[in-house]
């Protein structure tokens, strides 16, 4: 009788998911702590510890590593409770930080809890992309998306961005913009995209028309006149060259910027040795993609700009291997936060937007931003492991996500996602 041959079982190790994407995250990482160390000077000074804000940023990333890790083992059907709770969190959070939370950099942004600072926007965010991915991926139907999933997609963006918009305007944009994709991907009418589109627009002109002859310290409108003197700035009007104008308080983080960025040339400065970090008040965040040009060169922030690229093929390549609408949604959602983010804080960098003040996610120091973005990681990396099922390598053993009927077809990796039956998506 012969002996049955032994197949031992593959074991997986801590890191699952997506290599490419833990690929990119380690990246993000390593040249975080290298940029952070370079471009922390005037924080150094202040502290008298050369290495204090670098241990500093370096706990936070140690920290949202380990979010990374116990989130990717969470199987999706748990992150619909994020939305539950963020939301309304979030949104007494942001009331509370209009009236209550700390001015920064002439906005008030942040509050204090239990001795940490907490941005509630970057909160409001999480919560939002995740209801959205939710609620595209339960109006999905054979023949396209059922009529209230504009309406009730709506009922949650609109608010949160109501919220942030008075002292944070480039973040309820980005917020906008993330979820108004999320909409175009989940087939939502164009004729409502369109509507929308065009009230938003009326919005904004009627603001910038009306503001700048209203009184000043209206509630509200206080941040609305800084908007638009950053507009007018980058716009141009004097038609005076960039680099004719003299340096002042107005365009003092601009120049130095520009500055920052020239001197790089193709090859940088390489790291440690960077003249603009001592000058650039905001190196260490709002402007670290000008920093790692003139340390890394043109080279360097092109490759940190593939790296953001690299991370929206990765999660469309995996969206359509999804074997159902969720967890497709949701890795979408993620990574546009994420890459538009990203987008936004290397154009202000190099001149071809009008600053914003939005961190590089995962390499600008921060606390709870930093913290968020390896949640959105943590998110992409669980629909990567748990929301593509591979048949052939599939362990009998293996708890699946929920329960499934044995009769029951689900469509293949090729198939997409618009094409998926209703029933399919019920579960979600």
């Amino acid at each position: 009788m012969e002996t049955p041959p032994i197949v031992e079982e593959k074991k997986e190790g801590i890191l699952k998911g997506d290599k490419y994407i833990w690929g990119i995250y380690f990246i993000f990482c390593f040249i975080s702590i290298i940029e952070i160390y370079s471009a922390t000077s005037t924080l150094t000074f202040k502290a008298q510890d050369y290495f204090a804000p670098t241990i500093r940023h370096s706990i936070f990333l140690l920290l949202g590593t380990t979010l990374v890790v116990a989130i990717h083992n969470i199987q999706i059907k748990y992150f619909k409770l994020i939305p539950i709770f963020l939301i309304p969190i979030s949104g007494l959070l942001l009331i509370y930080t209009m009236f209550f939370g700390e001015t920064i950099n002439g906005a008030q942004r942040v509050i204090k809890l239990f001795g940490f600072t907490v941005q509630p926007s970057e909160l409001a965010k999480l919560g939002v992309i995740t209801a959205v991915a939710f609620i595209l991926a339960r109006s999905q139907r054979p023949d396209g998306v059922s009529k209230d999933a504009f309406k009730n997609i709506l009922w949650v963006v609109a608010p949160a961005c109501l919220l942030i918009l008075p002292e944070n305007f480039s973040t309820a944009f980005l917020l906008g913009a993330a979820c108004f994709c999320m909409m175009i991907i989940g087939r939502i009418e164009l004729k409502k995209l369109a509507a929308l589109v065009g009230i938003l627009a009326a919005f904004v002109a009627v603001v910038f028309l009306v503001v700048p002859h209203l009184p000043e310290g209206i509630p509200g409108l206080d941040r609305a006149q800084t908007w638009i003197n950053r507009i007018a700035h980058f716009s141009g009007d004097e038609g005076v060259p960039a680099y004719e104008e003299p340096t002042v308080d107005e365009n003092y983080q601009v120049h130095h910027a520009y500055m920052a960025v020239a001197n790089g040339g193709i090859l940088g400065l390489f790291p440690g040795n960077s003249i603009e970090r001592d000058f650039l008040p905001q190196a260490f965040s709002d402007f670290i993609y000008a920093i790692i040009i003139e340390e890394m060169g043109y080279i360097g922030g092109i490759i940190v700009m593939l790296l953001y690229l690299w991370l929206v093929v990765r999660a469309g390549i995996i969206a359509k291997r999804c074997t159902r609408s969720a967890p497709a949604f949701l890795i979408m959602g993620c990574t546009l936060i994420v890459v538009f983010q990203a987008i936004m804080h290397m154009a202000v960098s190099v001149g071809l937007m009008p600053v914003t003040g939005q961190p590089l996610p995962l390499i600008s120091r921060g606390g709870t931003s930093t913290l968020i973005t390896c949640v959105y990681f943590g998110i992409i990396l669980s629909v990567s492991h748990y929301g593509v099922i591979e048949p052939s390598s599939q362990k009998e053993n293996e708890e699946p996500d929920e329960e499934i009927n044995e009769n029951e077809t689900f469509p293949s990796e090729d198939t997409p996602i618009e094409n998926i039956p209703e029933e399919v998506n019920e579960f979600y």
